[in-house]
C-alpha cells in the first residue's frame, strides 16, 4: 500500500504554514472513491517525471559523502547536550520515514514548556561539499504518488538523520516556554542528542485523546493547541479550511482519489511548528541577521472585494470583525464556506523568502500567519531550514553567525523560490493526471459539484465524488452552492478534464 497526501489547488503555502482546524471535507458525507487501475498504456508517473526533468538518483560523489557522514557525523565532535532521557515522540502520516520533528509537551507552574527536537542536518552536510551543492540545487523534497524525490540521500533522510523511534540522533533542540495565555515567554536553542520513544500518527493521537488515554508526552497538546489557535485568530492569521485530495495506491496497483481525513490533531501539531518558527523569527530579527518566510499584507481593495463577495453570498460580516475572525466563524461543512475560502486565496499572494544581514527587511511578517515567521522545523525536506537553524544556534549562544551561513543567505531565497515553483507544478500535475485517469471512463456522466469561484462564462468547481477540482463552462453560476455538472471531455495525455453546467 502506498499513499501520498496531495494538497488541493486552492491552499495556503506549504505546510507547516497551512494549519488545519477541522475536518473540512465532511460536508458531502462519506462516499466511495472512484478507482483507476494501472495498465500497460498508463497509470505510472514516469512520463511526468521526465517532463519535469526530475532527478532519478544522486551522483556518486553525493552518495559517497553521505555514507562517510553516516559513519563519522560531525555531531560526534562533542559540545552536544545529552537529552536522551526526555521521552520525545513524533507525529507524522503512517509509514513516514523522513522524520524532522519530535516533541515533548509539559505543563508548568506558569504555563507550558515545549521541547521540540529538529533533525540536525548540519551534522551530516559539510558546508560547500557535494551534499550541500546538491541540496541547494534541489531545494526541497518533492512528493509524488509513486515515490518522492528527496532533498537528501535516503541514507540520511530516512536513516541516520531521521528521528526514528528508539534511535539516538543529533538534533537542534528548542525549549520554548509559553505562558498561561499561550504567548511565547522564553526560548532556548542548542545542539543535543535525543531519542524518540514512539512514532505516532495523527489518527492514532486523535483516537487516544478521544478515548481519554493520550500519550503522556502530548497529553497537554489539546490545551496548548487551542490556546495557540485562539491567539492566531486574534493576531490575524488566515485559516483556509479547503479540502485536501489524497492519492492512495491500492494492493492491485491502482490509484484511488479521495479526500484526506483531517483531525484537530493536525491543527494542534501545526501550531507547535508555527510557534517554533515564530520564535526563530524573533531571534533573527533581534540579531539583525537571518532568513524569514514572508507574505505582504493584503491591500485594502482586496479585503473590500472579499467583503462584497461575502455579502453577495448572504454571509453576515460585521464591520469591526477582521478577516481572520470572520473566517474562523464559518462552518467548514457548508458549501458557501468553501467558496469563501477559495476567494480568500486572493489575499495570500506574494509569499517568498527574505534574507537580511544588517538592515531589517521592509516586509518582515507573514500575513497568513499574522506575524514574523521562519522555516526551521523541516531541514530533512527543505533547504532553508538548515541555514535558519544555524543562525538561531549562533545568536542564542552569543557567537558570530558562521561565515558560510552568511554567504548562503543571499542565495537561499532564490533556491527556495525555484523549488517552490517546481513543487507546485509537480503537485498540480500529479493531481490533474490522477483526476484524468479516474474520470476517463465517465465522459457524459453527471456529477454534483460546489461552485468555488464564478466568472461570467465559467467557474471553478469541486466535485463531491470523486473530489476533483476543475473548470466548468456555463453561465450564472451561484457561488457557494451545489449544482449539477456534466463531464464533457477527458484528455489523459494532457491531464485535462472539462465540464459543463447541466
Amino acid at each position: 500500500m502506498k499513499t501520498v497526501f496531495i494538497a488541493a489547488r486552492y491552499t495556503r503555502p506549504a505546510a507547516p504554514e497551512r494549519a488545519i482546524t477541522a475536518a473540512s471535507a465532511g460536508y458531502c458525507g462519506v462516499v466511495p472513491p472512484l478507482v483507476i487501475r494501472t495498465h500497460a498504456s498508463g497509470g505510472d508517473f514516469g512520463r511526468l517525471r521526465a517532463e519535469f526533468a526530475l532527478p532519478e538518483s544522486f551522483g556518486p560523489d553525493v552518495l559517497a559523502e553521505a555514507e562517510a557522514a553516516v559513519l563519522d557525523p560531525l555531531a560526534s565532535a562533542g559540545g552536544r547536550e545529552d537529552a536522551t532521557a526526555l521521552p520525545f515522540v513524533t507525529i507524522d502520516p503512517p509509514g513516514s520515514k523522513d522524520l524532522d520533528q519530535a516533541m515533548l509537551l509539559e505543563r508548568t507552574a506558569g504555563g507550558f514548556r515545549v521541547h521540540y527536537a529538529i533533525a540536525d542536518l548540519a551534522a551530516f552536510v559539510p558546508p560547500g561539499g557535494a551534499l550541500d551543492h546538491e541540496a541547494r540545487r534541489r531545494g526541497q523534497t518533492l512528493y509524488l504518488p509513486d515515490g518522492n524525490v528527496p532533498l537528501h540521500p535516503p541514507v540520511l533522510s530516512e536513516g541516520a538523520a531521521s528521528l526514528l523511534p528508539g534511535e539516538v540522533r543529533p538534533a537542534v533542540l528548542w525549549t520554548i516556554d509559553v505562558g498561561e495565555d499561550g504567548e511565547l515567554a522564553a526560548t532556548r536553542v542548542r545542539r543535543a542528542l535525543v531519542r524518540s520513544v514512539e512514532q505516532l500518527d495523527y489518527e492514532g493521537v486523535q483516537a487516544a485523546l478521544d478515548a481519554g488515554r493520550p500519550h503522556p508526552s502530548v497529553a497537554v497538546l489539546p490545551e496548548l493547541g487551542r490556546l495557540r489557535r485562539e491567539l492566531a485568530v486574534r493576531r490575524g492569521a488566515l485559516e483556509l479550511q479547503l479540502p485536501e485530495q489524497e492519492i492512495t495506491g491500492d494492493a492491485d496497483g491502482g490509484w484511488v482519489l479521495d479526500r484526506r481525513p483531517r483531525t484537530v490533531v493536525d491543527a494542534w501539531n501545526a501550531e507547535i511548528s508555527l510557534l517554533t518558527g515564530m520564535a526563530a523569527a524573533q531571534i533573527m530579527l533581534e540579531a539583525g541577521v537571518g532568513v524569514l518566510r514572508t507574505l505582504p499584507p493584503a491591500d485594502a481593495g482586496s479585503v473590500e472585494w472579499l467583503r462584497r463577495s461575502a455579502a453577495a453570498a448572504g454571509l453576515g460580516w460585521p464591520a469591526e470583525q477582521s478577516v481572520s475572525e470572520f473566517l474562523s466563524a464559518l462552518d467548514p461543512g457548508q458549501p458557501v464556506s468553501m467558496a469563501m475560502y477559495a476567494d480568500t486565496t486572493r489575499l495570500l499572494r506574494g509569499a517568498g523568502y527574505t534574507a537580511f544581514d544588517g538592515a531589517l527587511p521592509e516586509v518582515a511578517t507573514h500575513a497568513g500567519i499574522g506575524g514574523p515567521y521562519a522555516h526551521v522545523t523541516a531541514p530533512i525536506r527543505r533547504l532553508v531550514d538548515r541555514f535558519a537553524a544555524e543562525v538561531c544556534l549562533a545568536v542564542t549562544a552569543g557567537r558570530e553567525v558562521p561565515q558560510w551561513v552568511r554567504e548562503a543567505l543571499a542565495e537561499v531565497p532564490g533556491h527556495m523560490s525555484v523549488s517552490d515553483g517546481l513543487a507546485a507544478r509537480v503537485e498540480r500535475a500529479c493531481i490533474d493526471q490522477v483526476e484524468a485517469w479516474v474520470l476517463a471512463e465517465h465522459v457524459g456522466q453527471e456529477f454534483t459539484a460546489v461552485v468555488l469561484r464564478a466568472e461570467e462564462t465559467r467557474a471553478e468547481i469541486l466535485l463531491e465524488n470523486p473530489p476533483v477540482m476543475a473548470k466548468c463552462a456555463g453561465e450564472r453560476f451561484p457561488e457557494g452552492e451545489r449544482i449539477a455538472v456534466r463531464l464533457t471531455e477527458v484528455d489523459v495525455e494532457h491531464r485535462k478534464v472539462s465540464f459543463e453546467r447541466v
